[in-house]
C-alpha cells in the first residue's frame, strides 16, 4: 500500500490540493460579492470544463427534443393517412351515389314515357352458361311480377322474365338465342323478328328482301305479340346482306342495352296483369 501510494504520489498530492481549492472556493463564493486572484484562477481553469458539459447538455437535449418531435411526426402522419382513407372512402361512396341517382332517373324518366305500371329492381347475379344467357333480379312474385314480363333499361330493351320466386326473378336476355321481339325498323317501317345471336349480338329475322334496311337504323318493338309495348328501342342496325337466293336479307343489331354493365332495370307489368 505504501509502495503505491508513494508511486502515485504527485497525482494525490494534485488531487488532494485540487479538493481543497475547489471546497475553499465554494465556502468563500457564497460569501463574497467578488471574486479573489485565486478564484477567477479556478474560473478560468475550469471555464472550458463547464463549456463542454454545457454544450454535451444541449446536444443531448436537441437530440432527444428531434426524436421526440419525429415520433410526433410519426404518429400524426399515421393519423392523417387514416384520415385520407376515410375521406376517399367517403368521397366513392358519394360518386357512386350520384351515379346511381343518375341511373334511376333515367328509369324514373322512361318509366313515365311508357305508360304501364313498373316494378324496378336491380341485377344481383348473371348465368352465362352455354345453353342460356340470363340475368338475376332483386324482385318477384311478393313484388306482383309474373313470367313473360318484359324487363327494360333506361336505353332500351333488356329481355323478358322467364323465372320468377318469391323475391327474385330471372331474366331471359334479349341476346339469348331462344329470345323473339317482334319489332320495326324505325325509319321505314320494315318488319321482322329480332333473335338472339349470342355474343351480345342479335339479328332482324324474316325482313324481305325487298325491305328498306340501312346500317345505322333504329329497330323498335312493334308491340305484336302481346308482350313488348310498342316503341321500346332495341337496337341498330350494324350489318345488311341480301344473298342472290331466297326471300329474306340478313341483318345484325347491336342491343341498345350493355348488358354487362346493366345493374338497374325496369319490369313493365301489362294492364291485364294489374
Amino acid at each position: 500500500m505504501l509502495e503505491l501510494i508513494r508511486k502515485y504520489r504527485v497525482y494525490i498530492v494534485a488531487g488532494v490540493a485540487l479538493l481543497a481549492a475547489l471546497t475553499f472556493y465554494s465556502l468563500n463564493l457564497r460569501q463574497k460579492e467578488q471574486a479573489n486572484l485565486f478564484e477567477r484562477v479556478v474560473i478560468d481553469l475550469f471555464a472550458p470544463v463547464y463549456n463542454l458539459g454545457s454544450r454535451v447538455s444541449t446536444f443531448v437535449g436537441s437530440v432527444w427534443g428531434d426524436y421526440i418531435d419525429l415520433v410526433d411526426v410519426r404518429r400524426e402522419n399515421k393519423a392523417l393517412r387514416e384520415s385520407v382513407k376515410i375521406l376517399n372512402g367517403r368521397i366513392m361512396e358519394n360518386r357512386e351515389a350520384i351515379h346511381e341517382n343518375g341511373r334511376l332517373r333515367q328509369l324514373l324518366g322512361l318509366k313515365g314515357t311508357v305508360g304501364l305500371p313498373s316494378v324496378a329492381a336491380q341485377v344481383i347475379g348473371e348465368d352465362n352458361s352455354p345453353w342460356f344467357k340470363t340475368l338475376v333480379i332483386n324482385r318477384g312474385a311478393v313484388d306482383g311480377l309474373a313470367e313473360g314480363m318484359p324487363v327494360v333499361a333506361a336505353n332500351g330493351v333488356v329481355g323478358q322474365l322467364v323465372k320468377v320466386a318469391a323475391g327474385s326473378s330471372r331474366v331471359l336476355l334479349l341476346t339469348d338465342h331462344a329470345s323473339g321481339i317482334a319489332a320495326v325498323v324505325q325509319r321505314s317501317r320494315a318488319r321482322g323478328v329480332v333473335k338472339g345471336q349470342g355474343g351480345g349480338l342479335c339479328s332482324l329475322e324474316f325482313s324481305l328482301r325487298e325491305e328498306d334496311v340501312k346500317v345505322g337504323d333504329v329497330v323498335v318493338s312493334s308491340g305484336m305479340g302481346g308482350i313488348f309495348p310498342k316503341g321500346l328501342v332495341i337496337g341498330e342496325v350494324t350489318m345488311v346482306k341480301k344473298g342472290e337466293y331466297g326471300i329474306f336479307q340478313n341483318i345484325n343489331i347491336r342491343p341498345a342495352v350493355n348488358i354487362a354493365r346493366l345493374e338497374e332495370v325496369l319490369v313493365l307489368i301489362p294492364r291485364n296483369n294489374d
